[in-house]
């Protein structure tokens, strides 16, 4: 009995070792070029853990991917309306457009060098009955910038045009009836300017940074059309009385 006990032992020992070296030979080794990630293996009997390797992203895959039409489509979309974000504010002084004038507006160009802004200005009553409110499309060129180093920079010419409307019943588009047809010939609403000016920049360190990226003074010579018909027409008239000294702060914001 203990011979064919000893025997039955000696079977189950190699049937179980057979089975191991069979369950060895089919487990697939994992190579570490081939693990991106900290990975735990389950064994029959242990743990294995693996050093995480850095992982390699071939930049080819990246710029060869397609984008759908529909990918395409909203990238456009989204494009068209971040456009609309004004990247700047304005704080302008005097400039016939208000004694003081906030306005935004946007940069663009292949060097900013264009600039559209919009204004809201402040007129004091002075002599008349109320105070009033007035209007400004405004449109910038700057031909070139010069650095001067230490994170300041200037530009040497800005020049443009800008509309001006004042709101009010007593200002006029078209000559109202008491007035014989082609008396006056001009509108007392709305003004055209013109303008000329140089800006000097200051791009605040990234560390300073907290509202704008960068801040600018400026000055503008301007005058109007009708100003301009007043000098051709009166002689008399010096420079000082057709043409209007103006200051602003501009905070570049993106």
């Amino acid at each position: 009995m203990s011979v064919k006990w000893s025997i039955i032992k000696v079977l189950m020992c190699s049937l179980l070792v057979c089975s191991s070296v069979a369950h060895a030979q089919e487990t697939k080794t994992i190579e570490p070029h081939q693990v991106f990630r900290d990975t735990v293996i389950i064994m029959k009997y242990d743990t294995v853990w693996m050093e995480k390797e850095r992982v390699k992203i071939d930049s080819a895959d990246i710029s060869h991917k397609r984008y759908s039409r529909y990918d395409k489509r909203i990238h456009r979309y989204r494009k068209h309306w971040e456009s609309l974000i004004p990247t700047h504010t304005k704080l302008q002084f005097a400039g016939n457009m208000g004694l003081l004038s906030l306005g935004t507006g946007w940069d663009y160009g292949k060097r900013n060098q264009w600039e559209t802004d919009i204004f809201l200005g402040f007129l004091p009553k002075y002599n008349s009955k109320r105070n009033k409110i007035t209007m400004t499309l405004k449109q910038n060129y700057m031909p070139w910038s010069i650095d001067l180093g230490k994170d300041f920079s200037v530009e040497p010419l800005a020049c443009g045009v800008y509309f001006n409307t004042v709101f009010g019943s007593e200002f006029w588009t078209h000559e109202p009836d008491r007035y014989p047809k082609g008396y006056y010939g001009f509108s007392s609403r709305v003004r055209i300017h013109v303008f000329l000016g140089q800006r000097l920049t200051y791009d605040i360190p990234p560390h300073w940074r907290l509202g704008a990226r960068a801040v600018t003074f400026f000055y503008e010579i301007s005058t109007c059309d009708l100003y301009v018909v007043s000098a051709f027409v009166n002689k008399y008239l010096k420079p000082k009385d057709y043409l209007s000294l103006s200051f602003g702060l501009k905070t570049q914001l993106f």
